[in-house]
């Protein structure tokens, strides 16, 4: 068993710890407290390669592997939760089920200049009235005589939906009571019936703008439908197996930040005679921090390793979504104790972390979903 990185991944590291210590760290508060969209850190990420790193060079990848993925997304989240999220989407959530599932056709056209970054995609399940319960979706789509189909229905939370080209929307395409099919269809921003709404004004990785996307008798061409008619569930959840390994990614970015500013915060503040870092309840509280950031770096590298090997790891994901987002909220949480009153400002940033560490706890399946997933994986044998 070898846990040393390979050369490689650690020029990839650096590549992307240089890039985020200079380019995005010193704009990170100011995207959170404007929530502007950063249009010119998303353009360097995609000349660095970083907006399909996993996909193949002949589709407009940088012809990496989950791990590189995966050490790429702790820099970039620890400098902005945003930029990381940002990453993820395209990653993750699109340009991965698209290398997986896409025709030649897709792969080509849609697949190639997303990887590259020349243009964005994203991914549509969560709806108004359906989260946890995809299967409850709303969705629907009606398949027509000459093979196109005809989408009604609306999705929100959609990150980067304000800014993405694509769309893989998920619908119900045979309605049943209990056992519904769904297929996942490519859907154009620019086609006739698609709207998007403001975007959402949210607690924390507010430069991710996020928005409800509606959908009214929208003609998806047959070219389009993304894997085979009525198993666009099977789509879903593939995506989120390799999704979660993402989010786990910037859950460690994020809480490193936080666990990285109360060291040093610790070794400057002064009280009862010395600096904090000599205090017992300091040390314990640091000790813990550093030691969850690394059984979630590991749980999280082993999940990356088992999809670069192609084996099923989807209780492998889980528990490194699981842990590794419970893990961030509590290492923000002792962070911002660390600094005391000064960490409930704005001037050190850890509140910050703080805000933005809560949502790796929900999206792309929440800790209640990630322990349905586990147990199930775990009873099953």
């Amino acid at each position: 068993m070898n846990f040393d990185l390979t050369e490689d991944h650690r020029l990839i590291q650096q590549t992307a710890r240089d890039f985020a210590t200079k380019e995005i760290e010193p704009k990170a508060a100011e995207l959170d407290r404007t929530a502007r969209w950063p249009t010119e850190i998303v353009a360097r990420m995609a000349e660095l390669g970083f907006m399909g790193l996993a996909i193949p060079t002949e589709y407009g990848g940088a012809g990496l592997d989950t791990v590189s993925y995966v050490l790429v997304m702790e820099e970039v989240s620890r400098a902005c939760a945003s930029s990381g999220v940002i990453m993820s989407v395209n990653n993750s959530l699109f340009c991965d089920p698209l290398y997986k599932f896409g025709t030649d056709f897709q792969k080509t056209e849609i697949l190639t200049p997303t990887a590259s970054g020349q243009k964005l995609g994203a991914f549509c399940l969560t709806e108004p009235a359906s989260g946890s319960d995809a299967r409850t979706m709303k969705t629907v789509c009606e398949k027509q005589g000459d093979g196109s189909w005809i989408l009604n229905g609306s999705k929100n939370f959609i990150t980067v939906g304000p800014e993405a080209e694509h769309l893989i929307v998920f619908a119900v395409s045979t309605p049943h009571p209990e056992k519904p099919k769904h297929t996942a269809l490519l859907v154009r921003r620019d086609w006739p019936g698609y709207q998007v709404a403001p975007h959402d004004e949210k607690m924390g990785i507010r430069a991710a703008h996020s928005s409800t996307i509606f959908f009214e008798n929208v003609r998806v061409p047959k070219e389009y439908v993304l894997g085979e008619e009525g198993l666009g569930f099977k789509v879903a959840m593939a995506t989120l197996d390799g999704g979660r390994i993402g989010i786990a990614a910037q859950a460690l970015g994020i809480a490193r930040a936080a666990y990285e500013k109360a060291v040093a915060y610790s070794k400057e503040r002064k009280a009862f005679g010395g600096t904090i870092s000599g205090l017992q309840a300091i040390q314990f509280m640091i000790a813990d921090m550093a030691v969850e950031l690394d059984a979630a770096r590991l749980l999280t590298l082993r999940a990356a390793y088992m999809k670069d090997k192609g084996v099923r790891h989807t209780a492998e994901s889980a528990m490194a979504k699981l842990f590794a987002s419970e893990m961030c909220t509590r290492v923000t949480h002792k962070a911002l104790q660390v600094h005391g009153g000064y960490g409930y400002t704005t001037e050190y940033g850890i509140e910050r972390h703080y805000r933005d560490a809560r949502i790796t706890e929900i999206y792309e399946g929440t800790s209640e979903i990630q322990r349905v997933v586990i147990a199930g994986n775990v009873l099953k044998g």
